[in-house]
């Protein structure tokens, strides 16, 4: 059994269609049905032939993800799916079916078992695999299949807790090499902005980091002491003293998921305080039926999770208060972009 990290699409484009019809599902559309193909070496024939304009690296690449989806991945082999869309978590599932090109695309039929996995489920060196700037990935170091079989069953990642990682896994097959890998650094960013927060930022800490960034854009605010809030954590105005609209109600969470029910206890609280719109903060997501009420929901709440947050805050750290900037000590940098 081993474990693979396959993406839905560069921006998360096909992860919905993937968790619905049961499926992994990879890119490369100009390349037609690859299920005549004998060897790696007739893979990188038919790309460099897709792909004239590419350099033989990045050929070399696209031909070791793709033969690695068609050929080296087997049944019951474990998939891993870190979400774009939605609330930034992770999907885990197993693979059930052999290749197939359907309606255009390259899959593979999969069992999805969670896709709703917290990324604080997994220790800092599986996230980093999990960063792999690639489509078609095997995670194989650190006993990783152990690790992630473990998270797959409803625990969380056994390194958390200090577990010696178990011994490495042989080469791969000189035939048909792993492609180079590379890091998507923005997203090991995060995770571990994400970790900093959860360390400092615990519980109620939490409402006065979003209070801070209202206060930036330019709200005046009411925080709720810590305790029973009667369902809104702060109150936030546009004016002077906070009169003008839009007026908003806020609902912090720092821990759960949150489901539609939450959210529509919050719209009854914007309308019994006379209230404009509604912003929900958890940061640990939303389940599925309230994520599906977003479009309903458009002119009336903003849901944030995790990653909505930290895109507010890194938005505004400059202008954060010294205090704040001192407990999340951040500094901005510039990477060039992996095209191939």
């Amino acid at each position: 059994m081993a474990v693979w990290l396959i993406r839905a699409g560069r921006f998360g484009d096909d992860e919905s269609a993937a968790l619905e019809k049961g499926l992994a599902i990879i890119g490369w559309e100009s390349v037609s049905a690859i299920s005549g193909i004998n060897s790696y070496g007739e893979m990188k024939e038919l790309l460099a032939k897709h792909y004239p304009d590419k350099s033989q690296r990045a050929t070399g690449n696209f031909s070791g993800q793709l033969w690695a989806f068609y050929k080296r991945i087997e049944i019951n082999d474990i998939v891993v799916l870190p979400l774009k869309t939605g609330n930034s978590t992770i999907a885990i599932g197993r693979i059930k079916g052999p290749y197939e090109y359907r309606d255009g695309r390259h899959t593979r039929k999969v069992e999805w078992i969670r896709d709703d996995v917290p990324r604080s489920d997994f220790g800092q060196d599986l996230l980093y695999s999990f960063g792999a700037f690639m489509t078609v990935c095997q995670i194989q170091r650190n006993d990783a299949e152990s690790r992630v079989l473990a998270v797959l069953n409803g625990k969380k990642d056994p390194q958390l807790n200090g577990t010696t990682p178990g011994p490495q896994p042989p080469p791969p097959d000189p035939e048909a090499p792993e492609p180079e890998v590379l890091v998507d650094l923005e997203e090991q960013a995060f995770d571990q902005i994400r970790m900093l927060i959860e360390s400092r930022f615990k519980g109620h800490e939490l409402t006065r980091l979003v209070e801070a960034i209202l206060n930036i854009e330019g709200y005046k605010t009411y925080r709720s002491p810590e305790g029973p809030d009667g369902g809104v954590d702060i109150l936030a105005g546009h004016g002077p003293m906070g009169f003008d609209s839009p007026k908003i109600c806020v609902q912090v969470k720092s821990g759960g998921k949150q489901s539609d029910i939450a959210i529509r206890e919050l719209e009854g609280v914007i309308s019994r305080l006379g209230a404009d719109k509604g912003l929900f903060v958890s940061w640990d997501g939303f389940n599925n039926v309230a994520m599906r009420s977003t479009r309903d929901l458009f002119f009336k709440v903003r849901l944030w999770d995790s990653k909505q947050l930290m895109t507010a805050l890194l938005k505004n750290h400059e202008k954060l208060p010294d205090e704040i900037q001192a407990e999340l000590p951040l500094k901005r940098i510039w990477v060039v972009v992996q095209e191939e």
